[in-house]
């Protein structure tokens, strides 16, 4: 009896969890299928002719739109999607390409005083990121990349690594050896063992790592508002962050919508990966 009611309890928790978790995602979507007049006059929570009029005008060129007596421009939101994902490869590829020979060096090598850099990993990791943007912008602009992609590239990368290594290496660290060893008795070298053999046993925290940069840099809008100042170069997150939101609302919101999207579709099919992966590096000795 009493294992019947703590199962119900925690149900109705889960339940309600997951009602607070959906409810964003419920209202931004009714938002988006709305007329402006049903917006105005309409249900907050629920649509009764739901239309597509603001996804489709996101992908309109040219001229502008009218919105009362004023004349909104429009705005290049298929070039916002194409910018964002470029920038987003680009970090991820970037990030894991250095993340993992510094992991696989800290956590398999074991270099002297590799414990605490690995704390001073974690350490750079949980500082504030808005103390680092004089710093950044003065850098950037030093390199030549101000309003460049590859700035933000780079800013991306340097955000998600120390994570990303500290992740990875507590998974090399106590992999064991003898994968290894049996495939240099084979006659491989040790890049040729750590290439075939080593790196494909640890996709899962590949993708791990992967989606958490994924997650750094997706939900980034100021350091692309700042880094970014041409409407044609910005980000998704920072071309609807400058929008007149007291006329483009259901644009903007159509646009969030879409632009999560494809964050939310990686996440579902690399979730069980993600796990297993968040798993296996912390069981292995984080």
């Amino acid at each position: 009896m009493r294992a019947a009611r703590r199962r119900r309890g925690r149900g109705a928790l889960l339940a309600l969890i997951a009602v607070y978790s959906l409810f964003p995602i419920y209202f931004i979507t009714v938002q988006s299928l709305k007329t402006p007049e049903e917006d105005v006059f309409g249900h907050p929570l629920w649509v009764s002719r739901p239309t597509f009029e603001n996804y489709t005008e996101l992908f309109e060129e040219g001229g502008g739109r009218v919105r009362g007596y004023v004349i909104v421009p429009r705005v290049p939101f298929l070039v916002w999607l194409i910018n964002s994902t470029v920038v987003f490869t680009a970090s991820i590829a970037l990030t894991l390409l250095a993340g993992v020979p510094a992991a696989y060096a800290l956590g398999r090598l074991q270099p002297p005083g590799w414990r605490l850099w690995r704390r001073l990993l974690f350490a750079t990791y949980v500082i504030p990121h808005t103390i680092l943007f004089i710093p950044l912008y003065q850098v950037i602009i030093a390199l030549g990349l101000d309003d460049n992609h590859s700035a933000l590239v780079l800013i991306y990368t340097t955000m998600a690594l120390p994570f990303c290594v500290w992740l990875l290496s507590a998974y090399y660290r106590n992999l064991p050896r003898e994968i290894e060893e049996s495939a240099l008795v084979e006659g491989a070298s040790h890049l040729t063992a750590f290439l075939r053999v080593v790196l494909p046993m640890s996709r899962n925290v590949l993708v791990a790592a992967g989606l958490f940069t994924l997650g750094t840099v997706g939900n980034d809008f100021m350091l692309a508002s700042i880094f970014l100042l041409d409407p044609e170069k910005q980000t998704v997150a920072a071309g609807l962050g400058v929008m007149d939101v007291s006329l483009e609302e259901l644009l903007a919101v159509a646009g969030v919508n879409l632009a999560a999207i494809p964050i939310v579709l990686a996440c579902a099919v690399f979730a069980r990966g993600y796990v297993r992966g968040l798993t296996a590096a912390m069981v292995e000795g984080a």
